[in-house]
């Protein structure tokens, strides 16, 4: 884990850091030039020292002085906003391109070989664009310590780039509220070395390619964030021991036994919301068009194999 996740790392997050401390320090300039006018004319011009009002007459030269230079100082805070915002959208040439998939309630990144992994890692010092896409509902990519976030619009790809300079682990949060579980829909950025980054994505390549396609699936899909496989309790079902087993589901109000097989598997997947199972909330996205038939089978046959 990064030390100080506050601190910035990266190029994106130091163009941002430049710009905020400028802001800041303007800001915290007026606020003192400010404050010190306001008590030196409290005390100046206080009703002691001048019990008789008298008129106030032009002065062109403060005039245009105090309209001037809050104009200076917007347009130089507009220019650094600027020249840093083209930094965040400007990706190099040769950035490490990952799709990034959003769902309720975990992020899937898809590497440029089709490797999947739930955890993005990503080699130091190589510019890395995330082309980001939801499969359900708004969410909001966002990483602190590189300073970058995007929403993520279903019907849309949006992107955003980064490249960091410290090695470490950094947290991946979502920023729109995107349903029950928003909260735990969080991920991470490790950076390694270039060699090690190699040597990860070979033997997760042949990992993942070992796994079944149920299983796969299962892993890819972010599954995992609301079903567990050991029995453990979950916004959903464990699956240890699911399939076949008798479940109470509760549909306008009513409840009724059911037999969790092959064909009310398949019809929870595509309607989840129809049968609820009693005891868990109607809060699981339905599958339909994201899974296709082969892909429904191969994860019935993995809900099968686990006992």
């Amino acid at each position: 884990m990064n030390p100080n996740p506050c601190l910035s790392t990266g190029v994106t997050g130091q163009a941002v850091d430049r710009v905020l401390l400028i802001i800041l320090g303007i800001s915290v300039a007026l606020l003192v030039l400010i404050t010190f006018l306001l008590v030196f004319f409290i005390i100046r011009y206080s009703r002691k020292r001048h019990p008789k009002p008298a008129e106030v007459k032009e002065h062109p030269w403060l005039e245009i002085a105090w309209t001037v230079a809050p104009t200076i100082l917007v347009l130089a805070m507009f220019y650094y906003g600027v020249t840093g915002y083209d930094i965040l959208r400007r990706v190099p040439r040769d950035a490490m391109v990952v799709h990034v998939t959003a769902r309720q309630w975990s992020w899937l990144f898809t590497y440029e070989n089709g490797l999947q992994s739930t955890t993005l890692r990503v080699p130091l010092g190589r510019p890395v664009k995330l082309l980001l896409k939801s499969q359900d509902v708004i969410h909001g990519f966002y990483v602190p310590a590189f300073r970058i976030k995007q929403d993520v619009v279903p019907g849309m790809e949006t992107y955003l780039w980064f490249q960091a300079t410290a090695l470490g682990t950094y947290e991946v949060m979502c920023t729109q509220y995107c349903g029950l579980e928003h909260a735990h829909m969080l991920s991470k950025v490790e950076v390694v070395s270039q060699s090690d980054f190699a040597s990860w994505y070979q033997v997760q390549q042949s990992a993942t390619t070992g796994l079944s396609p149920g299983a796969r699936l299962f892993q890819d899909k972010g599954c995992a964030s609301c079903h567990s496989t050991d029995g453990t309790a979950r916004v959903g079902p464990t699956l240890k021991g699911l399939f076949g087993s008798t479940q109470t589901v509760v549909r306008d109000g009513k409840e009724r036994p059911v037999t969790a097989d092959k064909d009310y598997l398949r019809n929870f997947l595509l309607d989840p919301n129809v049968d609820v199972v009693k005891g868990f909330p109607p809060i699981m996205p339905s599958q339909k068009g994201l899974l296709t038939d082969q892909e429904i089978g191969d994860l019935l046959e993995f809900i099968k194999e686990v006992k």
